[in-house]
């Protein structure tokens, strides 16, 4: 919508992960160099760590475009998989018939598969993103996983990214076995206030062709750190979204006082949000009470039974990805209304200032 407005080819500040706009920090350059060389290895696992947003998939996206023709890439991207789920889906993404076949035969037809893939010269790299919410089991059958060898070369390497909780289930004494076959690893921090000025001036150059064109002032960067705490994805939503208003307003050079009002009313948006997230909150607990109790044993102890536990768990984890669905549909549905308000908004603006230079009629 405003890229013309400033001077862009495309738009800076995109949400998704966009390999032509990686911004090589030091920690983010360094951990890219690591995974290059445990790519190298072509045995053992991969795995990268940080908070929501640090960029963890935009290296591996990244790292991807950069790998040789003989490395075949499979990507599972899924919250939650037991260990024979996690089987199904490898061979699936294989490429392999999973209709009525047991894991047993799964298996031996993925190794097939892997020797098939050597024999041509090529090897297979298995991404699996959000890891940190795999069971003990299921990281444990990836591991069995990379037993696969022939002619005593592993024929199967394993990518793994996950929010920092992922390094903790890694840091288990369960996980010894697993920890001795991690060939790279890093853990992605977010960026310092000199390096958020670099990005931002990185995104701005490189969405307009490589000019110089500066964009936001110095205030205005130092309010878009202080936001966003250095994390990529937040600088991205909020220079995005300032870049329209700014836009709207007719506005070509960002200020502090532009950021600011963004910034203020993104708070008082997720300050609704959150106060109608309490509710749901209050309400599902008082029902979740009530459940508990029509489940407890004859005897009227309080204790619930293990049944009842996995119960109450499972309905607590539906009841998080719908948060996580409300809270995506009410950001874009506010996001909608307030670019509808600035249009709106802009619009009058014109009309007042058209009347203003018409001469009236008698």
């Amino acid at each position: 919508m405003y890229e013309e407005f400033y001077g862009f080819n495309e738009k800076p500040f995109h949400l998704t992960p966009d390999p032509n706009f990686f911004f090589a920090s030091k920690l983010h350059a360094r951990a890219l160099s690591y995974l290059k060389y445990g790519i190298t290895q072509g045995e053992g696992f991969i795995v990268i760590t940080g908070a929501i947003g640090t960029g963890k998939t935009t290296i591996a996206n990244n790292l991807m475009n950069s790998i040789d023709d003989d490395l075949v890439a499979i990507q599972i991207v899924t919250p939650k998989l037991n260990p024979d789920d996690l089987v199904f889906m490898t061979a699936s993404k294989l490429g392999l018939q999973t209709e009525n076949k047991s894991k047993a035969s799964l298996l031996q037809a993925i190794e097939q598969r892997l020797s098939e893939l050597h024999h041509q010269g090529k090897r297979a790299l298995l991404l699996v993103d959000e890891a940190q919410n795999l069971p003990l089991e299921s990281v444990e059958e990836l591991r069995m996983l990379s037993n696969f060898q022939l002619e005593g070369k592993p024929l199967l390497q394993s990518f793994l990214l996950g929010q920092p909780e992922l390094r903790n289930l890694l840091q288990l004494p369960a996980m010894e076995q697993f920890r001795q076959r991690v060939v790279a690893s890093c853990n992605l921090q977010p960026l310092s206030l000199d390096e958020t000025r670099a990005y931002i001036h990185f995104r701005i150059h490189a969405a307009a062709g490589d000019q110089d064109k500066a964009v936001f002032s110095s205030a205005a960067i130092d309010n878009i750190y202080s936001y966003s705490c250095g994390i990529p994805r937040r600088i991205n939503t909020l220079c995005d979204r300032v870049l329209l208003y700014g836009f709207l307003e007719e506005k070509s050079f960002i200020t502090e006082q532009e950021t600011a009002l963004v910034i203020a009313e993104i708070k008082e948006e997720s300050t609704n949000i959150s106060s109608t997230d309490e509710q749901i909150e209050t309400s599902y607990d008082q029902s979740q009470d009530i459940k508990l109790t029509d489940l407890a044993a004859p005897n009227h102890q309080q204790e619930v039974s293990s049944d009842s536990q996995m119960l109450a768990k499972d309905l607590r984890e539906i009841r998080n990805m719908v948060d996580d669905i409300k809270e995506t549909l009410n950001t874009n549905i506010e996001y909608k209304l307030k670019v509808s308000r600035y249009i709106d908004n802009a619009i009058n603006r014109k009309l007042k200032e058209l009347k203003k230079l018409t001469p009236e009629q008698d």
